[in-house]
């Protein structure tokens, strides 16, 4: 496994918010992490168009580690997807979150989600992370509903309209950093990530 004391975690994202959401809490573990794009500008990744968070994941990867070539050796590269799935909208948005975020937003979910039945819904974070030798995957879930109308004007994405199941009642965007951080996606990915990567080598 990676010994943190001597190694860092290269977060390639577009998204500032999951940049410094991640960030806070891997430091908390005793983990940096760093921007890639500050280290290597110009890096492009085309969203491929794939039915799982974990391929979408796994390819940005791979146009990563071909734009940077051996630059990075001594240090991890990670690419995240993620995204919301909503039951009664078939999982929809699912890996096209983040196009449908950018075309109708959390008040256009909110439009579809008019009359139905049920809210559950349930975030997924999908990280792949490549260690010099090979790419590994790992996968954090937090279960919600959606909010009848958006709350709050922390975080980002869907946060204003997802409620967490094991919250009190509050969307995402109602709570601090540190209070989602206990909760979300993302944390449980990178909590899994980061007891991987304490885990001392036989």
């Amino acid at each position: 496994m990676l010994d943190s004391t001597s190694k860092r975690i290269l977060f390639h994202t577009g998204n500032k918010g999951k940049f410094l959401e991640a960030s806070e809490l891997m430091m908390s573990r005793g983990i940096r992490l760093e921007l890639l794009s500050v280290l290597k500008p110009g890096i492009r990744v085309i969203e491929p168009q794939m039915n799982a968070f974990n391929e979408v994941a796994t390819s940005k990867l791979r146009q990563v580690l071909e734009q940077i070539g051996d630059e990075f050796d001594d240090d991890w590269i990670m690419v995240e997807d993620s995204g919301l799935l909503i039951d009664e909208l078939g999982g929809f948005p699912g890996p096209y979150s983040s196009y449908v975020y950018s075309r109708i937003g959390p008040n256009g979910i909110l439009r579809l989600m008019d009359g139905v039945g049920t809210r559950n819904a349930r975030y997924t974070a999908s990280l792949s992370v490549w260690n010099g030798s090979e790419i590994q995957s790992f996968e954090g879930f937090c279960e919600g509903i959606i909010a009848l109308e958006p709350k709050g004007d922390q975080g980002f994405g869907y946060d204003p309209i997802f409620i967490p199941i094991e919250g009190d009642g509050r969307t995402f965007s109602e709570m601090t950093k540190f209070e989602k951080s206990r909760l979300s996606h993302r944390a449980n990915a990178l909590n899994i990530l980061s007891d991987a990567m304490l885990v001392p080598s036989i």
